[in-house]
């Protein structure tokens, strides 16, 4: 019997969708998302730029507990914010190696380098583990809004959410951000970890305080298997990487951090000087966050590009299909196998896609054999170092030439005015003997 996926055989969906027969023969693809709409032509979406200010005051109350219970954070006054660093001779080296002309100014935002857990995982995974414990010591009188929130790093406050269990399913990086957080506040905290997690990354968190839970699964079942286990607990708290609005709020926060650091580099963001971002692409979550702030802010100006491994496009699949966290990479034949282990995910996010659908610019894959590449030459140019998975976009200015989008959006000859943000997702945290060895697979 043909085996039929959402009602239809693969021949019928590569019929109807010719770029799935690249995809599934593990091709790199670049696809441009003609669903796309201009930002006048969205009716309405579940969030709004007001929920993205309230989510930054939140960070805000939170500043004097940062301070006190991360002492790295007092120099930033408890703001967890990376640098944004432009790239000059990575831009030479890239154009050099592959051939083109990058057009305007190449930039990297080090993510990499947030305080605490070193990559974009703390930006949504902070958030909604405080979201969660201000809301439980509001509604139990220990604190008002109004109140200095130093007061979450008090004795009497931990022992108050040692009564609580969080849970988390994790390739690894969001895990290490909640885990962290959640056990510094007092929390029982439970991190299902699939297959694909670096071990130290385990390590680190058994050292924070965190039971961690390990088995064969991917991404998905970690996530299935956390969810069910904590939501059997009355007092537990699950993190759902693929529904989750606060984690999303999270990392949306970054765009109104970025425009302020646009603004101190004298960098404009309008029709005539356009911003291109190219986002490592897991379940959707992140990088749909930072796309959605983006474009509250900038418009139709900004164009977001995810990217993806070639063997767990999952994000690519569900927008291509229109069938969003209905599809996986395996329904498809793919393996889900890749050494960007934070971008190791077979299913997307449901909560992101419904964003993504409307607002990302597009979708391109990579292969594994080119990440270890990149981290040498980053390494080499600007003395940067990042994980694997979070070098996957800075082929993306040079994969974009190659594409009709430039022309058919009217920017072909504003490219020299044009502002490439890659965004480094992690890195600062890998041991020095993991270090040594990525550099001398090269």
């Amino acid at each position: 019997m043909t085996k039929k996926i959402h009602g239809k055989t693969v021949e019928e969906w590569q019929n109807e969708f010719p770029l799935l027969k690249d995809i599934m023969d593990l091709k790199p693809v670049f696809w441009v998302n003609h669903r796309r709409l201009k930002m006048k032509d969205i009716p309405s979406l579940p969030l709004s730029l007001d929920d993205i200010l309230a989510a930054e005051k939140l960070f805000e109350r939170f500043h004097p507990f940062f301070k006190k219970a991360f002492p790295e954070t007092k120099k930033t006054n408890g703001v967890i914010e990376s640098p944004l660093t432009e790239i000059p001779n990575m831009k030479k080296r890239l154009g050099k190696e592959r051939r083109a002309t990058i057009n305007g100014r190449l930039f990297v935002k080090q993510d990499n380098a947030l305080p605490i857990t070193g990559s974009i995982k703390a930006r949504g995974g902070f958030f909604e583990v405080l979201h969660y414990a201000e809301q439980l010591a509001l509604d139990a009188g220990l604190i008002s809004r109004n109140d200095n929130y130093e007061k979450f790093s008090e004795p009497e406050m931990k022992e108050f959410f040692s009564q609580f269990t969080i849970g988390v399913g994790s390739t690894g990086n969001l895990g290490l951000s909640i885990g962290t957080m959640a056990a510094v506040l007092g929390f029982n905290v439970n991190v299902y970890m699939s297959r694909d997690a670096k071990e130290w990354k385990k390590e680190l968190l058994r050292k924070r305080g965190a039971a961690v839970h390990e088995f064969d699964g991917d991404f998905s079942e970690a996530i299935d298997e956390g969810r069910r286990k904590t939501q059997a607990d009355p007092k537990g708290y699950f993190v759902d990487d693929e529904k989750s609005k606060y984690l999303f709020l999270g990392y949306s926060v970054a765009a109104l951090r970025l425009k302020e650091q646009l603004k101190e580099n004298q960098i404009h963001v309008d029709e005539d000087h356009p911003l291109f971002v190219y986002l490592p692409c897991g379940v959707g979550g992140s990088p749909g966050g930072i796309t959605f702030g983006l474009k509250q802010l900038f418009g139709d100006d900004v164009h977001c590009f995810l990217v993806e491994p070639t063997h767990s496009p999952a994000v690519l699949l569900g927008m291509l299909t229109g069938l969003g966290a209905r599809v996986s990479v395996q329904d498809f034949g793919l393996d889900n196998r890749t050494e960007a282990d934070g971008l190791a995910v077979g299913r997307p996010s449901a909560f992101a896609s419904s964003f993504l659908q409307k607002l990302a610019s597009g979708v391109y894959t990579i292969e594994d054999h080119e990440l270890l590449p990149m981290l040498s030459m980053l390494q080499d140019e600007e003395g940067i170092f990042v994980e694997p998975s979070a070098t996957a976009g800075f082929p993306g200015p040079v994969r974009l030439q190659n594409t009709n989008y430039i022309d058919a959006n009217g920017l072909a000859n504003k490219m020299n005015s044009a502002t490439h943000i890659v965004w480094a997702t992690g890195g600062s945290l890998v041991p020095h003997e993991y270090r040594k060895h990525y550099l001398s697979l090269v």
